[in-house]
């Protein structure tokens, strides 16, 4: 996906904080890392680190993110990079791998985006079936979701260029290690991507807070944009 997915949460930080929020090398509007550089969460947060420099920024930052996105964050915690981190449905804390069903999950979005496009812009035009299609990659209650952002999720996923690469080489568990700054972790009880088997507490220190969220699914920003905005100002105070 790309930052558009925090757009229906940043009208409610932006009263009190400043947002910056980056598309993953490969996806959106950024361009793939290097072609000698694997796409690994280390060499992703790099090319993140060097983006938030760029702007004029210097770490650490408070940083926010999504499946993905939310791995990069602990990663980030781990190099010392972050001051606070908010997680939503971050991947990497399974025990030795992601559960089988994501890649056919993730790999069946892509080949239809791909190789139908028609079909599948026409599908997210009809709410039932925008639900059908979206509830469990995104999550349940997709049919509320704007038809535009939608349509943009769907062009997103068509147009990546490192979908397969960065899917290849994100599937090693998150190394864990030490991480000194504040980390809260929220999972939905209606994510159907990272089920229990990938949600492994031993993976992070014990002072994070852990939080079970009613309703979400693995990408809830268009369901609960309120309670990510909350979640994401209660940890990162």
């Amino acid at each position: 996906m790309s930052h558009a997915v925090w757009d229906p949460v940043t009208p409610y930080l932006q009263a009190t904080r400043r947002v910056l929020a980056f598309d993953i090398a490969g996806f959106g509007s950024t361009p793939p890392l290097p072609r000698e550089t694997l796409p690994t969460i280390p060499n992703l947060v790099e090319a993140l680190v060097r983006s938030i420099r760029a702007i004029g920024l210097e770490a650490p930052v408070d940083v926010a993110g999504n499946s993905l996105g939310g791995w990069m964050a602990l990663e980030a915690a781990r190099q010392g990079l972050a001051r606070t981190v908010v997680a939503i449905s971050p991947a990497g804390l399974w025990r030795t791998h992601d559960a089988p069903h994501v890649k056919y999950v993730f790999r069946a979005l892509r080949f239809m985006t791909t190789r139908f496009p028609d079909f599948s812009k026409a599908s997210m035009h009809v709410p039932w079936l925008r639900e059908l299609v979206l509830a469990v990659p995104f999550s349940p209650g997709s049919r509320r979701m704007p038809r535009r952002d939608a349509l943009g999720a769907v062009s997103d996923l068509a147009r990546s260029t490192a979908f397969e690469d960065a899917f290849d080489n994100t599937r090693s568990p998150f190394p864990g290690g030490r991480i000194t700054v504040p980390v809260t972790v929220a999972f939905g009880d209606r994510d159907w991507i990272l089920t229990g088997q990938s949600r492994q507490r031993d993976r992070l220190p014990a002072h994070t807070t852990w939080v079970s969220k009613r309703g979400w699914g693995h990408v809830p920003m268009w369901v609960d944009p309120t309670g990510v905005a909350q979640l994401i100002l209660d940890g990162t105070v």
